[in-house]
């Protein structure tokens, strides 16, 4: 089993569809003709928890952070547990990119009633999407209490859809609706939830957005961001679900903060200070999660499945040999990303470039 290619079969409700997927995997997808992964120890290792106590037992222990080096594959063996839960009708929420929710690409005001602010937009955007991937189980799951939205109440024991409809009427009170829908989610045993973010480190460090004084708003002060935090610290917990993120190692913008790596234990080349900055809050935020550290590279049986399925694309300018698979492998010290991008993409530049003084434009002289 571990090694094997499986493809990701599009359904009408397909959640990496419509709540979309990382740029380096949404790349990757495009190139192939049929979006598939390799089955890993890490694959085998996350469905075993999430198939396991996670089904049955409540978030609180369950808040998994996939790290690694770049290029490993978390944003991978994440979309996997994506399908995985729901292919098992578990309640699947999917935020791809969590720095969209912190670098003030959306609009924000302020809530005098919860005294942070609030995202209508990106919120709005969210029940949307929940809506359209989860909607057969939703309509099966009552609300346990009745909710009121200034002119509109939906009633007790009305299905959820009906509360994420009146959300998406309105987007004012869209932020306070999928709240209340978490709340409803957390509460109710009849189908497991997952929670999953995508470079989750984005949500632990310094925000775009600016107050009226136009200081830095924290991320614990924004909605979106407070309500992932608040069940990835374990504060709002679900009845039955886990709550997984990955980290992204290439951003840049959002490098993984100090809090965040003490907390996970995450080995860093640079020795600590006593005088490093950190954030009480945020510590908190971040206490017990527990990381899943993936393998620095492919073992020799899954580098040969990835490039089985490249070949079978036509992704290879030279004849597949045994030579050419164990050379790249080699290159890329069986980086899975450097394996597929520098390796086996690699094959397809052209001749290098000649220099030839005599022409106008010598660097575009190509033999």
């Amino acid at each position: 089993m571990i090694g094997q290619a499986t493809l990701f079969v599009p359904t009408e409700n397909d959640p990496v569809r419509y709540y979309g997927s990382p740029k380096p995997t949404l790349l990757e997808h495009r190139i192939l003709s049929r979006p598939c992964s390799i089955i890993r120890q890490s694959t085998v290792d996350m469905v075993r928890i999430l198939n396991g106590h996670a089904q049955h037992e409540g978030s609180e222990r369950h808040r998994i952070v996939i790290t690694g080096r770049a290029g490993t594959g978390k944003s991978v063996l994440l979309i996997q547990s994506v399908q995985y839960c729901h292919a098992q009708d578990w309640v699947v929420i999917y935020v791809p990119r969590a720095a969209s929710t912190v670098n003030s690409t959306t609009l924000h005001t302020y809530d005098l009633r919860t005294q942070t602010y609030v995202q209508p937009n990106y919120a709005h955007q969210t029940l949307r999407r929940i809506l359209i991937v989860n909607r057969s189980r939703l309509e099966s799951i009552p609300t346990q209490k009745t909710h009121a939205f200034e002119k509109v109440k939906v009633e007790a024991g009305s299905p959820l859809t009906t509360l994420i409809e009146v959300g998406l009427a309105d987007k004012a009170i869209a932020p306070a609706i999928l709240d209340e829908l978490f709340s409803e989610l957390g509460e109710q045993k009849q189908h497991p939830v997952l929670l999953a973010v995508d470079g989750f480190q984005a949500l632990y460090c310094r925000t775009a957005y600016r107050d009226p004084h136009f200081a830095s708003i924290r991320s614990y002060h924004l909605s979106m961001p407070r309500l992932i935090m608040e069940y990835a610290s374990g504060r709002r917990t679900f009845a039955r679900g886990a709550v997984v993120g990955a980290i992204m190692s290439t951003d840049t913008q959002y490098p993984l903060s100090e809090d965040l790596r003490l907390e996970l234990d995450i080995f860093n080349d640079r020795a600590s200070s006593p005088y490093d900055k950190q954030s009480r809050p945020l510590r908190k935020y971040a206490s017990g999660l527990l990381p899943l550290q993936l393998p620095d590279g492919l073992t020799p049986t899954e580098a040969a499945s990835l490039f089985e399925i490249w070949m079978s694309e036509k992704a290879l300018a030279p004849a597949a040999t045994d030579e050419l698979f164990l050379a790249k492998y080699t290159e890329s010290g069986g980086n899975p990303r450097e394996f597929i991008w520098k390796g086996l993409l690699g094959t397809l530049e052209g001749p290098p470039l000649v220099i030839d003084k005599r022409r106008p434009f010598a660097q575009m002289t190509i033999p």
